[in-house]
This record gives C-alpha cells, structure tokens and sequence, in this order.
C-alpha cells in the first residue's frame, strides 16, 4: 500500500470563516479523505505542528508526500526543507499543489523563481489533456471545466518540465502549464494547479482522480541511489600512481 503524507499550512482554514466553510477540517483532511478512499495509506502534517509535521520518521514512512501552502512559506523551517529535498532526492515523490509552487521546497528543487501571473475573478478553467498516454492522464476526458478558479497564467518560471500532461485556459484569456512533472534525483515530482482556497475543487471527482494517478506515478521505484565522492578503480589502470 502507497504512504501519503498530505502536508497543509492551515491557516487560511482557520483564520477565514468563508474558506472554513468549503474546508471545515482544513484541505489537508479533503484530501486525506479521497486518497483514503482510494486504497492509500494516509496521514497529515501542518506547518504548526513540531518541525511541521515532517520529522525523519515521518519522512522514513512517506512514499509520496502532498504539499499545499500559500501565505507561510517563509514560515517553513530551511532544516525540514532540506530534509525533504533529501528524500525526495533519494526516491520519495513529491506533488505540489496550487500555490505551493512558491514554496521553499518546490523553489529550491526547480532552481528558479517558480514566478507567475494570476488574477482572483471567479473565471472559468478548462484543463486539457496534453499527454492521453501519460499514467497521470489514466481515465481523464480530454478536457473539463471548473466553474471557478484562480487564474494561473504564463509565463510560469520554471525549468522545462520533463513533460506537460495537463495545459489549462482560462475565461479570461490566459493559458498555464497546469500539469507537469520532473525527475530529481531518484524522486519523481508532479505539479498540479488547480485547488484555490476559497473554491471547492478538491470535492471535483476528475481533480480527485488526477491527484490520485499523480500519487501512483509519484510513489518511489526503489531504484538504487549512487553512491558519489572518491571512485576505486574496477579494473587496473595502467601506469597509475601507487
């Protein structure tokens, strides 16, 4: 059985009566609660709670860890984003939603600003599926609508993605790379868009099923990580120095 962490801030939840009111136990706990369903292993950490949720042991016991944060991300301790980095590095998956490309995490894995534009109008989203054969695309039509959404627009920041499965238009005009992943190191990483706070999307079914392929294509391969430093020749090297 594939180990979610589902890593959430928390705080527009519970700072914000009207995003309370579509997230009463938090996004973190939405989520949670599909994945659950699902046929995942899942538990959840938020920023407040000792080294936010994320100690080593944790970690040790994540296979894909799931992260949404927004207005506190200067918060984030830089030791637990190392730390992150590290395992993701040696193999467990990451998918960030939304606003979390701004995130520490995401920011110091891409190596840019992870910039963009975006515009809060309740306008309409329509997803497209860029890669049908991709395994994050499994069962999604070619394309769907969510009625409100905050608009994400180009140019989004970041390093070519090793492959965009998802592109998005909105009401508005704009266009976003909605979908996209990366392989660092030996870990896999999904960045997915859709998930304001203050919209209901997490209860969409088609945005439940993508995050939960994203979740099987995340999930560690147990592939051998190297070993680097000072190298010991296999076969004699002819003239060496002793």
């Amino acid at each position: 059985m594939i180990r979610v962490t589902v890593w959430n801030e928390y705080r527009h939840e519970q700072q914000e009566p009207h995003i309370a009111a579509v997230y009463p136990h938090g996004i973190h706990s939405q989520i949670a609660q599909f994945l659950q369903a699902a046929g995942f292993s899942t538990r959840t950490a938020t920023l407040d709670e000792p080294e936010h949720g994320l100690t080593e042991s944790v970690l040790n016991e994540t296979d894909v860890l799931i992260w949404w944060g927004h207005i506190a991300h200067k918060e984030v301790d830089d030791k637990i984003v190392e730390r992150v980095q590290q395992r993701v590095l040696h193999g467990m998956g990451l998918i960030v939603l939304h606003s979390g490309h701004m995130s520490k995490i995401f920011m110091k894995l891409m190596g840019t600003s992870c910039d963009l534009k975006w515009r809060e109008a309740d306008e309409k989203e329509r997803l497209f599926v860029i890669d049908p054969a991709h395994d994050i695309a499994r069962g999604i039509p070619e394309s769907f609508v969510l009625e409100k959404e905050e608009m994400y627009g180009e140019h989004f920041d970041i390093p070519a993605p090793d492959e965009t499965v998802f592109l998005s238009w909105f009401e508005g005009g704009n266009v976003f790379r909605s979908g996209i992943t990366y392989k660092r190191g030996n870990g896999r990483i999904f960045y997915f868009q859709p998930g304001h706070e203050s919209y209901p999307t997490y209860y969409n079914e088609i945005v439940q099923k993508i995050i939960c392929n994203g979740v099987e294509y995340c999930c560690p391969r147990n592939n051998h990580y190297p070993v680097y430093g000072n190298d010991k020749n296999l076969f004699p090297i002819q003239g060496a120095v002793k």
